[in-house]
């Protein structure tokens, strides 16, 4: 029934928007933003009655005539719509001909008359990249960076005598990231925000709602960039103003300079945050001081002393490189091919022939750009070797960087051979001189085996909680960082060397990274402490060393993953083989919170890896260190490149985007339930990949009058305070036997005053600071709300008065069933009691069940036979009789109900990263 109405509210609501107003269109333009419009707007019900885009470029027609033309739309191709000033007078009869309410111009480069524009009943509207009036012309949005503009966005105007001045229908607007180039633009906003806007511009005329506001004058610039001549970098500048002038100008024409008597063009420039790297000196005509060639890139100054760094650079000759390699770039030799890398070349040169189709014969002196390529032939050219070359994964700038046939080959065959990556792992630690040691921390994206900043260069602060200050700036990850990070996942797994080891490879690889992770305890443990604010003896003896367990434990499991023989029914006189195999995902990715960075990470690749499988794991935002740190110890154990990759950043960003990626076939987390619902939706909607969920809780533990009541108390307090409560299977209420309960609490009381609240790193504390400061501000609200509704606050509740983000362990009685302490999770050092009535085992047994949560429960008792009952009937996914927060690495830890599905650890982990395949054979 529950289809059945959503299928009728469905025809419902598509009823009510094939109903609204509608118009005749006729669509002005070009390129694959005016195929999406015209897309959109025959999806919204409008009728465009005829397509004029420019004519086939090479025996190739452009995206918008491709789409209309499959649609049986009237598509003309004019070269052009006048002649030295005047109409040509069969154009415009053509255009007359198809009778349009209204004009759109989605992307349109040729110049139409204003009889053509003020035609149509409704006239004319126009798509133009840039807030109007602040930049105008054909180069508006590069105009929108080179002057350092905080907010970019494009606007829908009515088109008049051709100079972008006639009314604004609608304008949106975008922040201006500090390193975003025109491509991150146009991809993040322009593009997908453009088309909507256009859509619902057409959609206020046909509604009769489009507004008309005049444009000013003022502030409006037509400056041009498109010469060469007129990108030469002026270098007396602020490092801000010099990146916003090579940024503006990427791609084209491209900032250009003189180094060594020869024209250099910059490319992929961004602001330099961080620590100098140490580099070779060039020096560059004009500016004030030498640039750095780095391992990163050219790091050049402005006359602020600030920094920024290009990533590419390209000679007169058309040829690019890394600027990394500017004093190494003509020693490298021509490399002789082998026969299956001649195969190879063959390969490409059909794939060359197939995008160049006017050239007759590809030489090795073809150069692919001079021959007509586009910036779209370059993303064909890569998809097709990808396609055709065995996966062979190559990047857009690796075109860009050997545009001659020749070059190309030799690149390909360099990369084919893994002589394109370096020999060691480069990485620019944030180094702190802290517990009695020097902590080395990694802080970039980890992806495809290396180090390197997110693809805008945006970055964000990681806190330390016990004083509020930060600890190093950290690489956030952008929708580009998890798509390379999954690509490079995929390729891994379908063409790398992991997908060809077997199994007992697999486990000694494991084995290295267990050892490495002992070795360097230590180090692990007090950055543990510095970004998570857990103490330091914790951190050693459970959040690093139960990782090393994890981590040896499944590196045990490698070779035992084994299938099943099926006796089947047989038709005589055959005889069938019936057996399953058990095989890797593919990539999987995995998401984990910042309660135990590091052992969550451990918890679910360990099992991950183990399978087969290759992964993208997202750290929480506010704890990525440890993870990082993992990255560059997984290549000192020598997992291939591609294997694990790490991408810090925010859970909207890039955890969404894992869970709708469609090369992802498995996704694990660990967090609330409120996004895991969301999680699994976006899974379920995307590609329908497996989930594993790991949610929140309200984990209860009943202590009977009859139990050791000294351990009750000592391990009550470590099912609450443990880890600063920070802890997913935390007891978040306690119901005590009446006839003990006071005592109880008065014992719980005095233990806590002993308890020593300081520094994590301090070998003598019990107690640190809570993760961060929006999850201190949750537990005080949260205490407010006890108190408002009745419960009594026996201890604590207070923020401790002390720099940092310390909370004072808490207590509260008098806890009735209906009020919030009793329904939802504090996830902190808060301890909820609620007394039941002597002898009544089914009543408290009844309530303790009473929670949408399942993760885990307790009961302290010294009745065998009560403590087998009570454990059978509580609904959760572990049961901890007179002991709490005893997990194992070979026992399966997970939930049920609103707590999640799925288990991590022990032998059941593993069936979450595996499929069964079922074979028959008949002989």
């Amino acid at each position: 029934m529950l289809w059945q109405g959503n299928q009728a509210l469905r025809r419902f609501s598509t009823g009510q928007v094939y109903f609204k107003n509608k118009l005749k269109v006729a669509l002005i333009g070009q390129s694959l933003f005016g195929q999406e419009v015209y897309s959109h707007l025959c999806k919204e019900g409008h009728r465009v009655v005829g397509v004029f885009t420019v004519p086939d470029k090479d025996g190739k027609a452009d995206p918008l005539a491709l789409a209309a033309e499959k649609n049986g739309t009237p598509v003309f191709k004019f070269p052009r719509w006048r002649v030295k000033g005047k109409t040509i007078k069969e154009v415009v009869e053509a255009y007359r001909s198809v009778g349009a309410e209204l004009n759109v111009l989605p992307f349109c480069t040729q110049f139409i008359p204003m009889d053509v524009i003020d035609s149509p009943k409704h006239g004319s509207i126009i798509y133009h990249p840039s807030i109007l009036p602040r930049h105008r012309g054909a180069s508006a949005i590069n105009w929108t960076l080179i002057m350092g503009d905080k907010k970019a966005g494009f606007s829908v105007f009515w088109a008049d005598d051709g100079l972008d001045t006639g009314p604004i229908l609608l304008q949106r607007s975008c922040d201006v990231e500090p390193n975003d180039t025109v491509d991150a633009l146009y991809n993040r906003f322009l593009f997908p925000e453009g088309i909507k806007a256009m859509v619902e511009a057409v959609q206020l005329i046909a509604d009769g709602k489009a507004a008309r506001m005049p444009q000013s004058e003022e502030a409006a610039t037509y400056e041009g960039i498109q010469k060469k001549e007129n990108a030469e970098i002026s270098w007396d500048q602020s490092a801000e103003a010099l990146h916003n002038w090579i940024r503006g100008h990427d791609k084209v024409p491209g900032a250009w300079t003189e180094i060594n008597g020869q024209v250099v063009t910059f490319y992929g420039s961004s602001l330099l945050n961080s620590s100098i790297p140490p580099g070779e000196p060039l020096e560059i005509k004009g500016a004030r001081k030498p640039g750095l060639v780095t391992k990163s890139g050219l790091v050049l100054f402005g006359n602020d002393g600030k920094a920024l760094m290009v990533r590419n650079l390209q000679f007169e000759d058309g040829k690019m490189i890394p600027a990394s390699q500017y004093f190494s770039a003509g020693e490298t030799s021509v490399v002789e091919l082998t026969a299956e890398e001649v195969k190879v070349a063959e390969t490409i040169k059909v794939i060359w022939a197939g995008i160049l189709s006017n050239v007759p014969i590809i030489e090795d002196s073809t150069d692919f750009f001079k021959s007509g390529a586009s910036s779209m032939d370059v993303v064909r050219l890569v998809e097709e070797i990808r396609q055709k070359c065995g996966g062979l994964q190559l990047q857009n700038e690796d075109v860009y960087m050997a545009t001659k046939f020749e070059d190309f080959i030799q690149k390909v065959v360099r990369k084919l051979r893994g002589e394109d990556q370096e020999a060691e792992l480069v990485v620019d630690y944030v180094s702190k001189e802290v517990n009695e040691m020097t902590v080395k921390m990694p802080h970039q994206c980890f992806i495809n085996g290396r180090f390197t900043d997110a693809d805008d260069g945006k970055t964000y602060d990681t806190i330390n909680p016990t004083d509020g200050s930060t600890i190093c700036k950290v690489s956030y990850a952008s929708l580009v960082d998890v798509d390379k990070a999954v690509a490079a996942a995929k390729d891994a797994f379908e063409n790398g060397e992991w997908g060809r080891m077997n199994a007992r490879e697999r486990g000694i690889l494991m084995y290295r990274l267990a050892d490495l992770l002992e070795e360097n305890q230590e180090e692990l443990a007090t950055i543990e402490a510095l970004d998570s604010g857990a103490v330091y003896t914790l951190a050693l003896k459970t959040h690093i060393g139960m990782s090393v367990q994890t981590f040896r434990y499944f590196a045990g499991w490698c070779d035992k993953i084994q299938g099943t023989t099926i006796p089947i029914n047989q038709a005589r006189p055959n005889r069938n083989l019936t057996f399953t195999r058990k095989e890797p995902l593919g990539v999987c990715a995995i998401i984990i919170p910042w309660n135990y960075p590091l052992m969550m990470l451990a918890w679910k690749s360990a099992a991950c890896l183990a399978a087969g499988n290759t992964l993208v794991l997202k750290p929480a935002q506010v704890t990525p260190l440890t993870a990082l740190k993992f990255a560059e110890l997984s290549v000192k154990a020598g997992f291939p490149k591609g294997v694990i990759n790490i991408i810090p950043g925010s859970g909207g960003i890039a955890g969404q985007r894992l869970s709708e990626h469609p090369d992802i076939r498995k996704l694990g987390f660990t967090g609330s339930t409120l996004i895991g619902k969301q999680i699994m939706k976006s899974c379920a909607m995307s590609n329908l990949k497996k989930v594993s969920l790991e949610l929140g809780g309200k984990s209860p533990l009943i202590i009977f009058s009859d139990c050791e009541l000294d351990k009750a108390v000592r391990m009550g307090m470590g099912a609450v305070f443990f880890n600063k409560g920070e802890n997913c299977i935390a007891a978040g209420r306690l119901f005590v036997e009446e006839s003990i309960h006071d005592e109880f609490v008065t014992r719980v009381v005095e233990e806590i005053k002993k308890m020593k609240i300081g520094d994590p790193l301090d070998r003598s504390t019990d107690h640190g600071p809570q993760n961060h400061k929006a999850h201190l501000e949750k537990l005080l609200q949260y205490c407010e709300a006890g108190v408002k509704e009745g419960a009594t606050l026996v201890y604590g509740g207070r923020q401790v008065q002390r720099p940092g983000f310390f909370m004072e362990p808490t207590v509260f009685t008098d806890v009735e069933d209906h009020m919030y302490l009793a329904k939802e999770e504090s996830f902190g050092p808060i301890m909820v009691i609620s007394k039941f009535q002597n002898g009544d085992i089914d009543g408290v047994l009844q309530r303790a069940n009473n929670t949408e949560y399942g993760l885990a429960s307790g009961v302290f008792t010294r009745d065998i036979n009560k403590a087998m009952y009570v454990s059978e009937k509580l609904d959760a996914g572990t049961v901890f009789i007179n002991t709490y927060n005893k997990t194992d690495v070979a026992a399966p830890f997970g939930g049920v109900k609103q707590s999640g599905f799925g288990k991590d650890l022990g032998e059941e982990a593993l069936n979450e990263y595996l499929k069964t395949k079922t074979v028959t054979l008949e002989y």
